[in-house]
């Protein structure tokens, strides 16, 4: 008991979370974005979405999330795709398989690296914003 309060101390003193811990919808940091009309440099297949900050794997993560289609009902189920946002070329390639749809089409891994990295830069500010934090366009 002892030696799992001494490992688990600093990272509470720290405000930071371990390994396995789980976020709740109250630690998610979002901030809604969209494509500007003339915006050459954007990433995604989509115009809309959201960018958040979420825990996993004890680290702060930045991801971006459809936004809900607007011909969809409001009683209609909708479990929006998602893509870690990262200048990380293994977890951009490999991490996003399931939903690399999301990003716009792109020559090369460095191409995708030089699009999103400004979409990270603008998350971990977002991580920085207190645990629950919804920021409104352009606060960042």
């Amino acid at each position: 008991m002892m030696a799992q309060m001494a490992v688990a101390m600093p990272l509470m003193l720290a405000g930071e979370q371990g390994m396995f811990h789980f976020p709740t919808p109250e630690e998610v940091r979002l901030q809604p974005i969209n494509r500007a009309g003339n915006e050459a440099g954007w990433p995604f297949s989509i115009d809309e979405g959201t960018l958040a900050c979420v825990w996993s794997a004890g680290q702060k993560v930045v991801m971006f999330f459809e936004g809900r289609p607007k011909g969809l009902e409001e009683d209609e189920t909708f479990k929006p795709r998602g893509v870690i946002v990262t200048t990380d070329p293994m977890q951009l390639t490999l991490g996003n398989m399931a939903n690399r749809d999301l990003f716009r089409a792109s020559a090369s891994v460095e191409e995708r690296m030089r699009l999103v990295a400004p979409f990270m830069t603008m998350g971990q500010k977002l991580c920085d914003q207190p645990a629950g934090a919804r920021v409104g366009h352009g606060e960042l």
